[in-house]
C-alpha cells in the first residue's frame, strides 16, 4: 500500500562536479571522429517502432495507455539488453517529437555497457547510441552501468549511476564513427585498434563529458527526470528499494543552471533544494509536475505495476499501470505522461494522460 511522502534530509544528496579531464578526452577524439547532430542521427535512423501494436505489457491494466509505440522484434525479444530510462525532447527544450530510451547489457559475459536510443514519433524511426568513456589517449571503452534513468535537459543529457551520482554527456558531441571511411568498423571491438577506432559496430557513440559524485557514499540514483514547472527548473533523481524490509527510498531535486549545469557553488558543490521519502518500495521512476509527484511502481515480470499519484504530507493515488514499467518523463504541452516497460517480449514506449 502507497504510504504519505514526507520531507527528509537533503544532505545525503550533495553532489560535486567530477570529471573534468572527460571533456578534453571527448575533444581528442574530435580530431578523428566529427560530430553529429540530432538532427543528423534521427535523419538517418535505422529502426522502426509499431504504433500502438498489441502488446503484453498491457494485459491486466485497466483500460489502455492513451498511446504506444513497440520497439522493432530484435530489440523487443533479445535477453541481452533491457530498456530503463526514459526522456523527452520537452524536458530538453526542444520543438521537436524526439525521445531518448537508456538500455544497459544484460549478460555477465561480454560486457558492450550501455546505450540510449534516440526516436522521432512523426518517422517512428528510432537509433541506437553507444555510451562511451573517453580515454586521454584519443580511445574509449563502453560504461558498465544500469543506466536506471535519464533526464535530458538542454543539450545535456544526465544518466543515473546508481552508487556514484550521475554522469554527464553532451547531445551535441554524438560522434560518427563512419568518419572518412565506408564502414563504422569491427563489430566485435571497443576502442581504437591499430590506429582505427571500433564501437561494436554502431554508427554513432556518445563520449561522457563529466559527472557530479555523492560526496558521502550512501544515496543510491536509480532514476532521473526534470520538473520545468516552477520558477526554476529542476532535475530529480531517487532510489529504487526492492522491499518488504526498510524503508522506502527517497527522491531529491537540484536546481539547474541557464546553461543545463546543476546549480552550484565556487567549489563546485551541488545542493539538493528538497528531498522527500517515496510512496512505496520498487518505484522505478519519479517526477515532480505542477505540484504533483508521479511514481512508478513495479511487480516484477509476473504482474502489472502502479502509477502512484501524491502531493507531501496527503494519501496517494494509486492507478493501473502496465508489467514492467519503469523511468517517467513528461510532455507538458500534450499533458502527457511517458514511461518504458523492460521484459521481453513486452517492450513499449507508452503515455498516459495526467
Amino acid at each position: 500500500m502507497a504510504t504519505a511522502m514526507t520531507s527528509v534530509d537533503t544532505a545525503p544528496f550533495t553532489l560535486r562536479r567530477a570529471g573534468g579531464e572527460l571533456a578534453e578526452a571527448a575533444g581528442v577524439l574530435e580530431r578523428d571522429l566529427e560530430r553529429a547532430d540530432l538532427a543528423a542521427v534521427l535523419a538517418g535512423a535505422n529502426r522502426t517502432v509499431a504504433r500502438k501494436k498489441a502488446s503484453d505489457a498491457f494485459d491486466g491494466m485497466t483500460g489502455a495507455p492513451d498511446d504506444w509505440y513497440v520497439f522493432n522484434a530484435g530489440d523487443n525479444d533479445t535477453t541481452d539488453w533491457y530498456p530503463q530510462g526514459v526522456s523527452c525532447a520537452s524536458d530538453a527544450g526542444l520543438d521537436v517529437r524526439a525521445f531518448a530510451v537508456s538500455w544497459y547489457w544484460k549478460p555477465e559475459e561480454g560486457e558492450r555497457g550501455a546505450r540510449i536510443s534516440l526516436l522521432d514519433l512523426t518517422t517512428l524511426k528510432y537509433r541506437h547510441v553507444l555510451l562511451v568513456l573517453p580515454t586521454p589517449d584519443g580511445s574509449f571503452r563502453p560504461i558498465d552501468i544500469h543506466a536506471g534513468g535519464i533526464a535530458w535537459y538542454g543539450g545535456h543529457l544526465y544518466v543515473a549511476d546508481t552508487t556514484r551520482g550521475l554522469r554527464v554527456f553532451a547531445m551535441d558531441r554524438m560522434l560518427d564513427m563512419r568518419t572518412g571511411r565506408d564502414d563504422v568498423g569491427d563489430e566485435t571491438k571497443i576502442g581504437r585498434h591499430g590506429g582505427a577506432l571500433h564501437a561494436y559496430g554502431y554508427r554513432y557513440v556518445l563520449p561522457q563529458i563529466g559527472s557530479w559524485q555523492v560526496v558521502t557514499p550512501g544515496p543510491r540514483f536509480s532514476f532521473a527526470a526534470v520538473d520545468r514547472c516552477g520558477d526554476g527548473d529542476l532535475l530529480i533523481s531517487g532510489e529504487y528499494t526492492d522491499g518488504p524490509d526498510g524503508a522506502p527510498g527517497r527522491v531529491a531535486r537540484w536546481p539547474l543552471a541557464a546553461d543545463g549545469t546543476l546549480a552550484a557553488d565556487g567549489s563546485g558543490t551541488a545542493t539538493a533544494a528538497d528531498a522527500f521519502s517515496l510512496p512505496g518500495h520498487r518505484i522505478q521512476g519519479a517526477l515532480s509536475h505542477e505540484g504533483r509527484w508521479y511514481c512508478s511502481q513495479s511487480a516484477g515480470s509476473g504482474g502489472n505495476g502502479t502509477l502512484i499519484v501524491a502531493r507531501p504530507g496527503e494519501e496517494p493515488e494509486s492507478r493501473s499501470y502496465p508489467v514492467g514499467p519503469e523511468d517517467l518523463t513528461c510532455w507538458g504541452e500534450q499533458k502527457t505522461l511517458w514511461s518504458v516497460t523492460e521484459f521481453k517480449g513486452r517492450r513499449a514506449l507508452f503515455c498516459v494522460r495526467y
